[in-house]
């Protein structure tokens, strides 16, 4: 299970995009930049309370897509198989160039979800 910053973070990357302007700023501010409410509101000119409610509205916007969508539990899934995958592949002791062009296969497969 990953902890809340490690998820929101994980749900910007995929439904960033879907928020407003202004959930993002605060997102990107609050969970990338580590930004407390008190300086968010600081630097926004609203109350600590109108921050965090923003923040709340846009987690559980992220959380609303994750519901409907669920791009973050399939690549996390996507992951565990890619990593079974790379662990067969070196049990079978399969020849040093094939095990690389598999592992760049498999490495551009999780890379198609966090391509823009």
């Amino acid at each position: 299970m990953l902890d809340k910053v490690t998820r929101m973070a994980w749900l910007y990357d995929f439904y960033g995009s879907l928020l407003t302007e202004k959930q993002r700023r605060f997102v990107e501010l609050y969970y990338h930049q580590d930004f407390s409410l008190a300086e968010i509101a600081s630097l926004t000119g609203i109350s600590r309370q109108a921050v965090y409610d923003l923040l709340k509205r846009s987690e559980n916007a992220l959380e609303d897509y994750e519901a409907s969508l669920g791009f973050l539990e399939k690549y996390l899934e996507q992951q565990k198989i890619v990593a079974q995958l790379r662990e067969l592949l070196l049990k079978a002791q399969v020849q040093e160039d094939l095990f690389r062009g598999a592992d760049q296969l498999l490495t551009s497969l999780l890379e198609v979800y966090q391509e823009t």
